[in-house]
């Protein structure tokens, strides 16, 4: 049974690019007026990027660890209220620009609020709020949560360079090292894992509200792990790593028509061997995890787990890669046997095959339609989309609907393919070049799909300055903000 029964409307927007006066959005005041937009608006659903605490690039499809919690989007405001940072601490976050975020300057300093606000925690949190933090430690150590702070403390020790560039002992985690490591840097593991809980808390505050004016939340699972994560320097079994920690197999995907090399990841692979020796018992723990936090769960790159690219750890491109079998139903058969129905939303973009749609069929798990790549066809069927899928104007990948409508910098289409696209979107909306923002969103919200998303950016009308992502590109990402003005959709 698919887990979209009835037709819902939604907004993609992620937490990061909500409006404030700090730097970022967070998970405060902001948030619960976006909630109370779309109940106006009469969205029911809210889809948003992995909420992990970013690496590289500060992508949240790099992240640090696929359990935590981004701190950075923890309210400061809520932090104040509970006597854990002033208001003067926090006031130095204001000179902050607008409209996107600066991470090269937010970072140090909300970090260094956040560990005030640790280490106050363990001084005047008050017994109801410390009880609840000794329960989420007990329940998430075992899983995440202890090397995830610990990981943070090494990452520290080691001006944040990755773990592969560590002291050898801590890299490799010696046990008599590490030991040593756990009794010196005690009080600091204990704040990192109070700040990780103070952002569930928050998060449990605002999942609560959505679920009052019956808003779904979405979710976004990353296929793989990143190497500079806590998950790959604690579970290293679990993937193709040599005894240095370097990968030996990384991901990508093969060359195709916009890219001669392909696209090279650089993730390391998963040894599937090893996780179905162990019940896929990881899988299981992470897909937990996410019901615990969202409503629906979009699974990124499905086609991975059907069977995936596989490129050599020391090669230069992704041409030299290679098709590998990936785990197929046996992962989703486990996991439902432990979890039930999964309310996952299949990626399923790229190079789609037929086992790959007979996969996500056997499952029942809606697949994904996007209104940018099908107006370039030939022939242009909106029509066609099917009832079990989401149907998207554009994802977060994409430019804004009218930066790609009329070609935004960078566009690797010729003038024909445009003017066809155009010419396709203009005759399936029946609308004009000044509204086709508006035209196309509603063209999506009338397919047979069962749930209709457009970004938050498309609802607006923003050109392609409100881009979030341009993949194959490393700088500018991640930063466009909504401003107050436009923050209601």
């Amino acid at each position: 049974m698919s887990v979209l029964q009835d037709r819902q409307a939604g907004v993609c927007l992620h937490l990061t690019s909500l409006p404030g006066a700090r730097g970022i959005g967070e998970l405060g005041r902001a948030a619960y007026r976006f909630i109370d937009g779309m109940d106006t608006a009469g969205l029911g659903v809210w889809q948003f990027l992995p909420l992990a605490p970013t690496g590289y690039g500060d992508s949240p499809y790099q992240p640090l660890s696929v359990y935590a919690g981004n701190p950075l989007l923890i309210d400061l405001e809520l932090l104040e209220q509970d006597g854990f940072i002033t208001a003067d601490e926090i006031g130095v976050l204001e000179d902050l620009p607008p409209g996107t975020v600066d991470f090269d300057r937010l970072i140090p300093l909300k970090s260094q609020i956040l560990a005030r606000a640790g280490e106050r925690f363990a001084k005047s949190a008050s017994s109801a709020m410390r009880a609840a933090r000794d329960d989420f430690v007990a329940v998430s150590d075992a899983t995440w949560l202890h090397d995830y702070a610990l990981f943070e403390v090494l990452r520290a020790m080691h001006q944040q360079r990755s773990w592969l560039e560590w002291d050898r002992a801590f890299a490799l985690r010696d046990p008599a090292a590490m030991a040593k490591l756990e009794e010196a840097a005690r009080a600091q593991i204990e704040s990192i894992k109070s700040i990780q809980f103070l952002f569930f808390e928050q998060w449990s505050r605002l999942r609560a509200y959505a679920a009052e004016k019956r808003i779904r939340l979405m979710g976004d699972v990353p296929i793989f792990v990143a190497l500079d994560s806590a998950d790959a320097w604690a579970r290293p079994e679990l993937l193709y790593l040599d005894a240095n920690g370097l990968p030996t197999e990384v991901a990508g995907v093969p060359p195709d028509y916009f890219s001669a090399d392909g696209q090279l990841w650089g993730n390391p692979l998963y040894c599937w061997e090893q996780h179905e020796a162990d019940g896929f018992a990881w899988w299981i723990g992470r897909i937990r995890h996410m019901t615990e936090l969202v409503d629906l769960i979009r699974v990124d790159h499905f086609r991975g787990f059907e069977a995936y690219w596989s490129v050599p750890g020391d090669a230069p491109t992704a041409r030299d890669g290679e098709w590998r079998p990936g785990p197929g139903a046996a992962l989703f058969d486990a996991v439902s046997a432990e979890l039930g129905e999964l309310p996952i939303i299949a990626e399923d973009l790229g190079v789609i095959t037929p086992a790959v749609e007979a996969l996500r069929d056997r499952f029942g798990f809606p697949g994904m339609k996007v209104l940018h790549f099908l107006a370039g066809e030939a022939h242009f069927e909106p029509d066609s989309i099917p009832e079990n899928c989401v149907c998207y104007t554009g994802t977060h990948d994409n430019d804004t609907t009218v930066g790609w409508f009329f070609g935004g910098p960078g566009d690797v289409r010729t003038p024909e393919e445009v003017e066809r696209m155009q010419a396709n979107v203009l005759e399936a909306t029946g609308g004009t070049r000044q509204s086709i923002h508006a035209d196309l969103t509603r063209l999506a919200f009338s397919t047979r799909a069962r749930l209709a998303i457009a970004p938050m950016q498309d609802f607006l009308g923003l050109g392609s300055s409100a881009r979030l992502n341009t993949p194959g590109t490393t700088s500018n990402n991640w930063r466009w903000r909504l401003t107050d003005e436009q923050s209601t959709p």
